[in-house]
């Protein structure tokens, strides 16, 4: 019963919960089941970019690099290899860590600016190989006809996941697999070490713990989660496109995460994903000059309400909280 009780009070419940009925609750506020899609995968990349950003402190500009990298790998694996989604999204998982490893290499020995500067020049060379790499990416025109077959147990059922609602499960029970893996890995003891990290690295070192080392396995394990959503990304759109892999996309996910509150709490990066995206096709169809009003909504954010959405009314609740222990 003990054990029953953690888990139905346990966030993550919530979460989960939240958005198992989160395509049919979004039309009321004008969304649809494309953009929930969206959402549950750019929750996925923002949740595992916040290793790097919120956990370990590090300001990567190179993520949508490897976001890219992702939808290329799983786009050129079912296409050219196999059609089994499966092995599609290892690939992306692959990808994304194989080249993340190798970003991570060069730009955790730096630290703050210059750590900032090289991701943007890293996901920069990627975007400019990907964009004259045209045999492998298709250049400006991507590549296209990345099918999503059908889940399938022969003789008991199959899911046809061209279905936007099919698919959005499909996704779900991912993000579902990747949060709970964040999850344990920031409350870890290594968690618990990057962590210490982003607080002060000369104690850690002194500890007698490589600080380097821990930063790129941070680095790694986020830039695998980002290959990931890409992948999903890419089947998504049915295309993998150059765009996607520009160093603003790593602008977007990190936005995101700082507007949620995913500085000081684990769920802000899911937050910062539902907000961006909504205020975005909203806005965006009023004018096509969206960002200038987003732009504005950021820096009211980063002004006054600077840990992001959830800081403030975990803020408010803990003053509400003292308030009445003063009454009594």
């Amino acid at each position: 019963m003990h054990k029953i009780k953690n888990i139905v009070i346990n966030p993550l419940f919530f979460l989960f919960a939240f958005f198992a009925i989160f395509p049919h609750i979004f039309p009321i506020v004008g969304g649809y089941t494309y953009l929930a899609v969206e959402v549950l995968i750019w929750s996925i990349f923002a949740t595992g970019f916040n290793i790097v950003l919120g956990y370990t402190g590090l300001p990567s500009f190179g993520h949508g690099a490897i976001f890219g990298i992702g939808a290329y790998a799983l786009g050129n694996v079912i296409l050219h290899v196999t059609e089994q989604m499966w092995i599609g999204l290892l690939a992306a998982i692959v990808a994304g860590a194989i080249f993340g490893g190798i970003m991570g290499f060069f730009v955790t020995k730096k630290r703050g600016i210059y750590f900032s500067l090289l991701t943007i020049a890293f996901a920069q060379m990627f975007w400019f190989i990907a964009w004259k790499w045209r045999s492998l990416t298709g250049g400006e025109d991507g590549i296209a006809g990345i099918d999503r077959q059908p889940i399938e147990l022969p003789g008991l059922f199959s899911i046809n996941l061209d279905i936007t609602i099919n698919f959005y499960y499909f996704v779900y029970v991912i993000f579902v697999l990747a949060v709970i893996t964040v999850w344990i890995i920031v409350h870890s003891p290594f968690g618990r070490v990057i962590q210490a990290i982003r607080y002060n690295e000369k104690r850690v070192s002194c500890l007698g713990y490589n600080i380097i080392m821990y930063k790129w396995v941070a680095f790694v394990i986020s830039a695998a989660f980002s290959g990931l959503a890409g992948g999903l990304y890419a089947l998504l759109r049915h295309a993998a496109f150059t765009e996607i892999m520009h160093w603003s996309q790593s602008g977007n996910v990190l936005l995101m995460v700082i507007l949620g509150g995913g500085l000081v709490s684990f769920f802000g990066p899911v937050v910062g994903t539902i907000v961006f995206l909504f205020l975005r096709d909203l806005i965006s169809t009023y004018t096509s000059n969206w960002y200038l009003i987003y732009g504005l909504m950021i820096m009211f954010t980063v002004i006054f309400i600077p840990e992001g959405i959830l800081s403030y009314f975990t803020n408010r609740k803990k003053k509400l909280l003292k308030n009445k222990l003063g009454e009594k």
